[in-house]
């Protein structure tokens, strides 16, 4: 999601007469817009990628409106043309997906749009001087008689089932919205292929996996501004948003590392950074129903809505325990970057661990809004810290 729901209601939008009046006018006006559309947040945001992907598609679907199948201009070579879209753009989609994001307006931009643009250039030579090369695209490769039916290539098939394949097991493997975009995005380009080459139409799916790719980076946009980088919790802005969800009844608990300025000050900022994220694995694993938070700095949040601090207090005491239990293993400064290819002596490595302080608050009289809640969770963090650390108050 948002991708596959916007895939699936454009199916059922489309599959009904009642969208027959508008689809004509949609095809001639809404590439148009989404590519106006992708390029405005592609230059505001610096995400090339979005931008190129959007006018790759819109490219794929003008280049058909015009040349391919049924299209305006009658050009001879319409099946090679459909045949040359197909094939190039799940191509062009996967070097855009892997290539780093370097923005728009300077020279890796411009060599990008350049690449772009001087393939329609490259496929109109082709075919009036080498159209003799365009036959290898209807070569049978997979020996599946009812594969036939569909209208479409086996080259086509391949390289789509392959790049869709490549596009999942990234998606699941870095859970990147980004690039789930892409893999619904190419999803939405095959079943538009799909519907010209059989003469159904569904040209307006190149359109939809524009909105779907704008879609993704909206939603990366998001989670940048309400997920912490490093840690992947939800951050300071979420936990200010989820003050206002809450009832009458609900713990609130703050947490910090102990000695933790230290620790970075002997150790490193990287060694520290993965302390971080080590602690924030144990907080995300909290029970009870607690919704953690990065806070700041060494400082985290939980929430427990509906429960009192007699009842959030066990949870807050496991999740003290397995942290001070947990040890963090450091690597030796002389440890090669890449592992060799021979046997070394074992590097000799240091086990450090670390603990937390605790401090949660409940509403009473006197302070029963979230943030003076907040405010006595934390002083109770401090009264935690005078106490000695390593304990909850």
């Amino acid at each position: 999601m948002p991708g596959g729901l916007v895939l699936i209601a454009a199916l059922v939008i489309l599959d009904n007469d009642y969208a027959a009046p508008w689809i004509y006018q949609a095809n001639r006006t809404l590439p148009y817009i989404v590519l106006g559309i992708g390029f405005l947040i592609g230059l505001r945001f610096h995400r090339s990628r979005l931008a190129f992907t959007v006018l790759l598609l819109i490219l794929a679907d003008r280049a058909l409106h015009y040349f391919g199948p049924e299209g305006v201009i009658n050009s001879n070579h319409e099946t090679a043309i459909l045949q040359t879209v197909g094939l190039l753009l799940p191509l062009n989609m996967v070097l855009l997906c892997i290539a780093r994001e370097r923005g728009m307006l300077n020279v890796y931009g411009m060599v990008r749009l350049c690449f772009i643009a001087a393939q329609p250039f490259a496929i109109y030579t082709l075919l009036y001087k080498q159209a003799g090369i365009f036959k290898y695209l209807d070569s049978k490769l997979i020996p599946l008689p009812y594969i036939d039916r569909y209208g479409i290539p086996d080259v086509l098939l391949l390289v789509y089932g392959v790049t869709l394949l490549f596009f999942l097991a990234y998606a699941l493997i870095s859970n990147r919205a980004i690039i789930r975009g892409f893999f619904w995005a190419l999803l939405s380009s095959a079943i538009a292929l799909y519907g010209i080459a059989s003469g159904t139409g569904g040209a307006i799916f190149f359109s939809v996996a524009g909105i779907v790719v704008i879609l993704s980076l909206l939603e990366t946009a998001y989670i940048m501004a309400y997920h912490d980088e490093l840690t992947g919790l939800p951050a300071r802005r979420s936990l200010n948003t989820a003050l206002h969800t809450l009832g009458r009844r609900y713990t609130i608990a703050m947490l910090d590392i102990d000695f933790f300025k230290k620790f970075n000050d002997k150790y490193g900022h990287d060694v520290g950074d993965q302390v971080l994220c080590m602690v924030a694995s144990h907080i995300n694993k909290v029970g009870g129903g607690g919704k953690p938070f990065r806070y700041g700095g060494e400082e985290f949040t939980v929430i427990f809505p509906g429960k009192s601090k007699s009842e959030a207090r066990p949870y807050l005491e496991k999740l003290r325990t397995s942290i001070a239990d947990a040890k963090f293993k450091l690597r030796s400064k002389k440890r090669p970057k890449k592992t060799p290819k021979t046997k070394r002596k074992p590097i000799n490595t240091k086990n450090v661990s670390v603990t937390i302080s605790i401090g949660s608050a409940e509403p009473v009289s006197a302070f029963n809004k979230p943030m003076e809640v907040l405010k006595s969770a934390d002083k109770a963090l401090y009264q935690a810290k005078k106490k000695g650390r390593n304990c909850t108050v």
